[in-house]
């Protein structure tokens, strides 16, 4: 591993220096309780938002007495402007499938499930012949795991973990009230462990590496490296791995177009930065991020931007709480009201309130994020709301 001036990383798209498998089999040489507070110091955090400290959810999952657990990959990636995921499901789908063998040995969990977002359905048949080599390593190793694939339907609640569960067990995609969590009841009533696909393939890599060399990267807050989704007015779009910790001057300097205004970090759940703080904030600490990363240059209405952010919450709401169901809709009335001149500027105040409410009431992290985006916008871009 290297670092540089640009806070670059490679430590998920490294080179196979050890081949995964090979990682999973040395990992379980090791003791347990070893391997589990190494990924605990390595201070790795979950890569789908949450931010969850992966090796304490890994110890809670281990600590349940049950015969029958499940080890489940998040892959469905719905967050607009992520393709991560699809990435590492291409590129290297050893180290993710490693990561949730090396999950289930932990928490000897016998059954394994990728979770592919409807889209995705095109990687399936790769998916299987990865699958099917990895249970001849498996059965060389003595691990008792094996991994198939739930296809999704399309939904973005179902990115949450208890939707996700839902609907594998074949019913609606609605948020679950917590607790009970996943970890004590999740598919089928049995203790379950929720992954994102980075999140995954990380835990691989700090197994191969060591806490030690992994902290070496990012900040005390936020260790290791990051995968970044960047699309939007950007020369260089894609996917990019990066230190976390990096600011967002320097973030901007590397991947913008010259002209950039402000940068959506953590897809349309995250934060929308102005210009004016770009040396002040930093990327993985402060702000949340799935890893959607988007550029906006000076062309772009903020006004459209969020517009089109409430569009989706809209329609992707699932309706269980009328926080969520009616806040969504509220916001995207309140704001075309004020743009035609049928509410005055103030109303952006109320719009404003509404959404924190919406933060502290919703079910899920649907409702809980869309005040991120909207008051950010709302509040750095006033102007471009009103004309």
């Amino acid at each position: 591993m290297a670092n540089n001036k640009l806070n670059k990383a490679d430590i998920i798209f490294s080179p196979y220096s050890v081949e995964p498998y090979e990682i999973l089999k040395n990992t379980m040489q090791k003791d347990k309780t070893f391997v589990v507070n190494e990924l605990i110091e390595s201070g790795l955090k979950g890569r789908g938002g949450a931010g969850f400290l992966t090796g304490l959810k890994w110890k809670f999952f281990a600590a349940e007495n049950n015969e029958e657990k499940y080890v489940i990959c998040n892959a469905d990636e719905g967050e607009p402007g992520t393709f991560k995921d699809r990435k590492l499901l291409v590129e290297v789908p050893r180290k993710v499938i490693s990561g949730m063998a090396i999950a289930a040995w932990i928490g000897n969990a016998k059954h394994g499930i990728i979770y592919l977002r409807a889209e995705y359905k095109y990687l399936i048949p790769e998916l299987k012949k990865e699958l099917a080599i990895f249970d001849e390593y498996s059965k060389k190793f003595g691990l008792t795991f094996s991994i198939e694939i739930f296809n999704g339907a399309g939904a973005y609640v179902c990115g949450e973990e208890t939707a996700l569960i839902e609907s594998m067990e074949g019913k609606r995609g609605e948020p679950r009230n917590k607790p009970p969590f996943p970890i004590q009841n999740g598919f089928l009533g049995k203790p379950t462990l929720v992954n994102n696909v980075e999140t995954f393939a990380s835990a691989t890599m700090v197994c191969r590496y060591g806490s030690t060399e992994y902290k070496t990267y990012g900040t005390k807050d936020q260790r290791g490296s990051k995968l970044f989704s960047i699309s939007g007015d950007s020369p260089k779009e894609g996917v990019h791995e990066l230190e976390l910790g990096m600011k967002i001057s320097d973030f901007v300097n590397e991947f913008g177009d010259g002209d950039t205004k402000a940068v959506q970090i953590g897809g349309v759940a995250g934060f929308c930065i102005p210009r004016k703080e770009f040396e002040t904030s930093i990327i993985g600490e402060g702000n949340t991020t799935g890893g959607a990363t988007m550029l906006f240059n000076s062309t772009r209405s903020m006004y459209n931007v969020i517009h089109n952010y409430l569009d989706f919450f809209a329609e992707e709401s699932c309706g269980q709480c009328t926080p969520c169901r009616v806040g969504t809709q509220q916001l995207l009335k309140g704001i075309e009201a004020v743009k035609s001149g049928e509410k005055p500027d103030t109303y952006l105040d109320e719009l404003i309130k509404l959404s924190k409410t919406m933060k502290i009431t919703s079910k899920c992290g649907l409702g809980q994020s869309v005040t991120n985006s909207f008051a950010s916008i709302v509040k750095n871009f006033r102007e471009e709301m009103l004309y």
